[in-house]
């Protein structure tokens, strides 16, 4: 008895080319998906910022170092020669002091061999490391902090400037003959409270620039965390 044997050839399904207009017709559909939330690959990336941005940035770090190094640089001459002539009143603790505003704010030859108010001053190695180390994680910051938050931005930017302009007392002032291994930050910006018999610990340009960008940096940082809860609860 002969039969036909079906061939798997002929039951087998060729797929169809695909149509040029549906591929349009898919294409148009995803474009449509995007605009109504499908998330974005390109967009959630956050993109670096650019090179003039970046240039931007650290040439206002440097210009903070250069105005810290110059007023150091200047007051402490001009306080020598002062000091010299005679034309500092010493107060009650034998401190010579030029007066500024009404004797509550002075300027004073002073030199700190630590941190902020003195401290770590017996661990030179690790204070100047640190603040080595913290240089390179804010440049690092900089670097990769993308355009769009201005506040945040300016505060790296004053507490790196800060840090450089201190680092450069540590490394390249010359050494007391103390003991000690590194130069000292030269401090006189002087607060007095004379209510309390008090002295606020003297500072300079660059511990200024280091506290407001501290104080910058924890605003923006809360600033932000209420930013993102707000986005979040818009969204569910």
């Amino acid at each position: 008895m002969t039969g036909s044997v079906p061939s798997a050839a002929s039951d087998a399904t060729v797929p169809a080319a695909d149509d040029p207009a549906s591929s349009s017709d898919r294409a148009g559909e995803l474009r449509a998906g995007e605009g109504v939330g499908l998330p974005s690959v390109a967009a959630s990336v956050p993109a670096r910022p650019e090179a003039a941005t970046l240039a931007l940035r650290l040439l206002g770090a440097a210009l903070i170092v250069v105005v810290d190094l110059w007023s150091k640089a200047s007051v402490f001459a001009w306080l020598t020669r002062m000091r010299v002539e005679g034309g500092l009143a010493w107060d009650a603790h034998g401190h010579p002091r030029y007066p500024i505003v009404d004797g509550w704010l002075t300027f004073m030859l002073s030199r700190n061999p630590g941190a902020a108010f003195g401290q770590l001053e017996s661990f030179p190695w690790f204070l100047v490391l640190g603040r080595s180390a913290a240089a390179v994680f804010l440049i690092w910051l900089l670097v990769r902090l993308p355009k769009g938050r201005p506040w945040f931005t300016t505060a790296l930017v004053l507490v790196l400037g800060g840090a450089l302009g201190n680092l450069y007392d540590n490394l390249f002032l010359r050494v007391p003959g103390d003991g000690r291994p590194f130069g000292m930050v030269r401090d006189f910006i002087d607060v007095y409270f004379g209510a309390f018999d008090w002295h606020f610990p003297t500072f300079n340009v660059a511990d200024s620039c280091i506290t407001v960008g501290a104080v910058l940096l924890l605003l923006s940082s809360l600033r932000g965390d209420k930013s993102d809860a707000a986005a979040r609860s818009a969204s569910s």
